[in-house]
């Protein structure tokens, strides 16, 4: 339900280019936006694939708190206008490059 990989919906695929990177976006909730609605945002809006990492959310009189983690596959401009999105709405965010070393 969380996670959208576009490799795994072929009609929708992107096709990878070596200027995509992984990276990992932390994101607080303020109460402002609701989760649901901000991955649909990522998803549906951007057309950026994601994969939740952790997610700890409370939900109280219909606000959203707490923080997330995803992992996504994005350009450049992709992740700046995810950043800009992000800072747009005023949720607190932080993004680290990710490495995955593969051993074979």
């Amino acid at each position: 339900m969380f996670s959208y990989d576009c490799a795994k919906f072929a009609g929708f695929a992107k096709k990878c280019t070596p200027y995509q990177k992984d990276l990992i976006i932390e994101v607080e909730l303020n109460g402002k936006m609701k989760f649901d609605h901000l991955l649909n945002a990522i998803y549906q809006q951007m057309g950026i694939c994601y994969k939740v990492l952790s997610a700890n959310v409370e939900y109280m009189n219909g606000a959203n708190f707490g923080s997330f983690q995803l992992h996504v596959n994005a350009t450049n401009e992709e992740s700046e206008q995810l950043e800009f999105f992000l800072n747009k709405n005023k949720l607190l965010n932080t993004t680290v490059d990710y490495t995955c070393r593969k051993y074979s």
